[in-house]
């Protein structure tokens, strides 16, 4: 667990010396970080995708997951809940960029395959490669949206841990290095461009409603490895 520990403090030094530097920033620049964020989504998401897609298996699970996990989210309203959560604490702009920063920090390959490497091999070089982009990352959010972009950390910390706690204890860890992987990456990287768009003001896609799409591929091969 020790690389999962390094990229959630990296996420909490970069999250304050963010906050610090904001206070020296002016709305004109404070924008302009603003949309880098948003172009930094679309261009990590679109990276994640064109990645991972020549390697998945099954080339329309990314769709089905996708609508699958908007039917759910949508009736449950994940993203207006969410945001109204939050939104009373700090304002709709927190809202928006912990929700871009919860995604960007956590669904990519680094942060599905790194915990699971930690945990087989013990080799901590993608948290490690991870904590170093994050702490880039959440230092330039924070400089956006302030000091409670630090909340994502626990965020990352679970989301990494679950990772962990699993490939320790699964028999099947081969496939959270494999496919699996691959497919959480590609639905992974839709909802980041999605983020990007709303961060952009291009398009308000409620992306939290698409979370549960991230649980299709996993159902999926759970139910498929039943008649295996």
């Amino acid at each position: 667990m020790i690389g999962t520990i390094v990229n959630t403090c990296c996420i909490i030094v970069g999250t304050l010396a963010g906050t610090f530097f904001k206070k020296g920033l002016g709305e004109k620049y404070t924008q302009t970080l603003f949309n880098a964020m948003g172009l930094a989504s679309l261009a990590l998401g679109a990276n994640s995708f064109v990645q991972n897609m020549p390697k998945s298996e099954f080339p329309v699970l990314f769709i089905l997951s996708l609508a699958i996990g908007g039917i759910v989210g949508t009736a449950l309203d994940l993203d207006g809940r969410t945001k109204r959560l939050i939104a009373k604490k700090g304002g709709e702009g927190l809202a928006t960029g912990l929700i871009s920063a919860c995604l960007l920090y956590c669904v990519g390959t680094f942060s599905i395959v790194g915990p699971v490497m930690s945990a087989i091999n013990g080799d901590n070089t993608f948290l490690y490669t991870n904590s170093t982009l994050d702490l880039v990352t959440s230092t330039v959010f924070a400089t956006t949206y302030g000091i409670g972009m630090i909340l994502a950390a626990p965020v990352l910390f679970l989301w990494q841990g679950s990772f962990y706690l699993v490939a320790k204890l699964a028999s099947t860890s081969a496939i959270l290095q494999g496919t699996l992987v691959n497919e959480l990456a590609i639905v992974g990287g839709v909802l980041i461009i999605s983020s990007g768009l709303s961060i952009l003001n291009i398009k308000d896609c409620k992306t939290l409603n698409y979370i549960p799409a991230l649980l299709v591929p996993v159902l999926w091969f759970l139910v498929k490895g039943l008649f295996q």
